[in-house]
């Protein structure tokens, strides 16, 4: 699928892989729709890019059918859907303080999970009115997983469940999807530098630096961009989770 001049939808536009991602399609001739919590940020990368901007809760139905509505309203029905939208936040099952939070647990399942499945059935729906394309394709929904959906660490239970969810989503919405043409695909990154590393001791992230494998750095959120513009061009890729790691295996 070419991209140019189609319509793209991208959670988690405000800023870090959404935002890398929003910026390399549109400059490929995409008509952009960033959807984001963060409506500031959100309107910001909207306007460099000459995108549309959109305030939504990915986990609410009412919040995010009228995001994709709106979007579909000013540029057509998205033939690219990239869920992006994620949190990460860490805690040990059980703690100095007890046992760990059960809303915060709640919390992450239904942003990195439930919000991308939220958004996954509304874009599929809209897709399956669209014409199709060569080898009958209407369009591809891409979500993000994390390494640590397969190698959680320890403070990750709550972050490594909702990614492993994605992940053993792609493959039964693959197969579901395929007769209207639409494929489901997931990126798993490895460790990408994006603001969930701003917060993080230096210390800690040469640390993290010096267990990468090759290349000996931290990924970057242009090249997560430049794999969903692949993906979108390779139409044999479906139904599979592929790992964007430099070959690292969590300890």
């Amino acid at each position: 699928m070419n991209l140019s001049g189609i319509a793209a939808v991208i959670t988690g536009g405000a800023s870090g892989l959404g935002a890398a991602t929003a910026r390399h399609v549109a400059a490929l001739g995409a008509k952009v729709a960033l959807v984001d919590i963060n409506a500031e940020n959100c309107a910001e990368v909207a306007k460099e890019i000459g995108g549309m901007a959109l305030s939504c809760d990915v986990t609410d139905a009412a919040s995010t059918e009228k995001a994709l509505a709106d979007a579909k309203a000013k540029h057509g029905a998205a033939r690219l859907v990239v869920n992006c939208a994620g949190i990460a936040p860490a805690a040990k099952i059980v703690g100095r303080n007890g046992p760990h939070d059960l809303e915060m647990f709640r919390k992450v399942i239904e942003v990195n999970l439930i919000g991308t499945f939220n958004v996954l059935r509304l874009a599929a729906a809209d897709m399956m009115t669209l014409d199709p394309l060569a080898d009958d394709e209407r369009g591809v929904v891409i979500n993000t997983a994390s390494i640590a959906g397969y190698e959680g660490q320890i403070g990750q239970a709550a972050y490594a469940s909702s990614k492993g969810g994605v992940i053993g989503l792609t493959l039964p919405a693959a197969r579901e999807l395929a007769k209207s043409g639409i494929r489901i695909v997931t990126i798993a990154p490895g460790l990408i530098e994006t603001p969930m590393f701003n917060n993080l001791a230096p210390a800690a992230v040469e640390a993290l630096i010096a267990s990468t494998v090759f290349p000996k750095r931290l990924g970057k959120a242009e090249e997560y961009a430049k794999l969903v513009q692949h993906i979108s061009e390779n139409v044999l890729i479906n139904g599979t989770t592929i790992r964007m790691d430099g070959s690292i295996r969590m300890s």
